[in-house]
């Protein structure tokens, strides 16, 4: 019997920046937050190491930054959108500041800013270096944990949304690692916060369990996803076996190091005049093409850093020594890896998705701000401004009312397992043919894969929401035949100018090119 449990607070789906930020901003409102893992762990936004980028200086202005945003994004970001975060980013630095992030700062007190690629000023506010994502998250939980409004219900995995009507009424539950289950929490409001995709990819720097499940079962409940195609894949993830892979901070380029081969040659300066500061889909599909000729492409810091990189980079630092690498001696072998979904769950300027009671921030919604390619470091830019913009959204739609918290006691039967060995089929084909280079036939074999192994694992919803988020990457690849930012298709490898858009897809429209695909090729 499915157990339906009623709430009047606000739930949260996620344990990230933007829904720690969106749970504070909600305060006194009640709230619940949904959390896999214990508080902290398993959230991209803690593994985050550039920082956030903020016109802080004066010479400095949020225009130029927009400016910059916009041209990364190859033509699809929505300029009212990147107006509108890049006005907002010195508040949210200040903030942050006040509530106890330690950014770097000058013997004067002033912000220590970094340049990173495709930013025409140094910009980029950081912590410790490399440490930007964990001193947030560690600041912000601090102060969750301290905030009574907030509950947190820790390992505890969200699986579905219930709508009714175009409605948003509930969220269904399950208790993480244990498949038990599930529960229905119905509730006044919801807002997704719970990261994007780069796990459905067998190369990733991302969590083990980011995944593309949230933005699955929001398709599953009819949403609109919105560039869905466009994928950002870091150039620099460590290449040493680890999954997911350690990053290699865009901040290292930015502080002068070098892409080399085997051979020593620095390879971006033959592709790109910006060499390893171009933009990151340019990079990625230079280093690419030096992994697949048998090059293996490197960063080398030495000249640049030396052993500065032991201190100033300890996330760096500590992944080079658990592997054997010394980097103050020795190159770092890198390669490309899934690291940051532009696309997501549509969402306006408010916050709001495209059903009525659901709001989503993060790298789980798509906002207009990235377009095609992600500029570095607004990523958590975005979460911070999009949590606040969502949260008083929905105070205004929600009233303010006591609430006792929500016993959840998951029913000992039903279980979501799912075979290992089909995960792991699903991140190959992936990569495969869904990663850095992509063609008609492979992204068409792929949907077709992704078919069989969602039919095959029929009874699990948590893989059936990561199949749905991969059958829209690969369809909205499919669908758009042309090669723009995050996105390079071999057989169009030019832009078309008429295609300079975003795109938009329900996962019905993604199901029906899938089985199109599966027909054709049987």
């Amino acid at each position: 019997m499915t157990q339906i449990l009623k709430t009047s607070r606000v739930v949260i789906v996620g344990a990230g920046l933007g829904a720690l930020y969106a749970a504070l901003e909600l305060a006194p409102r009640p709230v619940l937050m949904i959390s896999p893992e214990t508080l902290g762990e398993g959230a991209s936004s803690a593994w985050a190491q550039g920082g956030i980028a903020a016109a802080m200086d004066l010479s400095d202005s949020a225009e130029a930054h927009a400016a910059d945003t916009i041209g990364a994004g190859a033509g699809t970001v929505d300029p009212k959108v990147a107006a509108l975060v890049t006005s907002h980013a010195r508040e949210h630095i200040v903030d942050l500041t006040e509530k106890g992030t330690p950014f770097d700062r000058t013997p004067e007190g002033d912000y220590v800013m970094s340049l990173e690629a495709a930013h025409s000023k140094a910009r980029v506010v950081r912590v410790k270096g490399d440490q930007a994502g964990h001193q947030i998250m560690e600041t912000l939980i601090a102060r969750v944990r301290a905030t009574p409004s907030v509950q947190v219900a820790e390992k505890t995995l969200a699986t579905g949304l219930e709508v009714e009507d175009g409605k948003v009424v509930g969220v269904w539950v399950r208790a993480s690692g244990e498949g038990r289950g599930p529960v229905l929490i119905k509730t006044p409001a919801v807002l997704l916060a719970g990261g994007g995709s780069g796990g459905l990819f067998a190369h990733t720097t991302n969590p083990p369990r980011i995944r593309g499940q949230v933005i699955g079962f929001a398709a599953r409940a009819g949403a609109v996803i919105a560039d869905a195609e466009f994928v950002q894949f870091h150039p620099t993830a460590m290449d040493v076996g680890e999954d997911p892979a350690p990053l290699a901070t865009e901040a290292l380029r930015g502080e002068g190091a070098w892409l080399v081969n085997r051979d020593g040659h620095r390879f971006m300066l033959d592709l790109d005049p910006r060499g390893e500061l171009a933009p990151r889909d340019i990079v990625a599909r230079g280093i690419f093409a030096e992994t697949q000729a048998g090059r293996r492409p490197a960063l080398d810091t030495r000249a640049a850093l030396g052993a500065e990189i032991l201190t100033r980079f300890p996330a760096v630092a500590e992944a080079c020594a658990r592997n054997g690498i010394d980097p103050v001696t020795q190159v770092i072998p890198v390669a490309c890896a899934a690291h940051y979904h532009m696309g997501g769950v549509e969402t306006d300027t408010h916050g709001r998705a495209s059903l009525d009671r659901l709001w989503v921030c993060g790298e789980a919604a798509s906002t207009g701000l990235h377009g095609a390619n992600r500029l570095a470091s607004n990523g958590l830019l975005e979460a911070v401004v999009y949590a606040r913009l969502a949260a008083r959204d929905m105070a205004r739609h929600v009233d303010v009312a006591p609430a006792p918290p929500v016993e959840l006691v998951f029913p000992e039967e039903g279980t979501d397992d799912y075979a290992p060995a089909s995960m792991q089929a699903l991140r190959q084909i992936m990569t495969d043919k869904v990663g850095v280079l992509r063609d008609e036939a492979g992204l068409k074999a792929a949907l077709a894969g992704i078919a069989a192994l969602e039919a095959q694992e029929a009874k699990s919803i948590t893989f059936r929401n990561m199949c749905a988020t991969a059958t829209l990457i690969a369809a909205a690849a499919l669908e758009r035949r042309e090669s723009r930012g995050g996105h390079f298709r071999t057989d169009f490898p030019e832009p078309d100018p008429k295609l300079a858009h975003r795109s938009h897809m329900t996962l019905s429209v993604a199901l029906g090119i899938r089985a199109a695909c599966v027909e054709e090729l049987a």
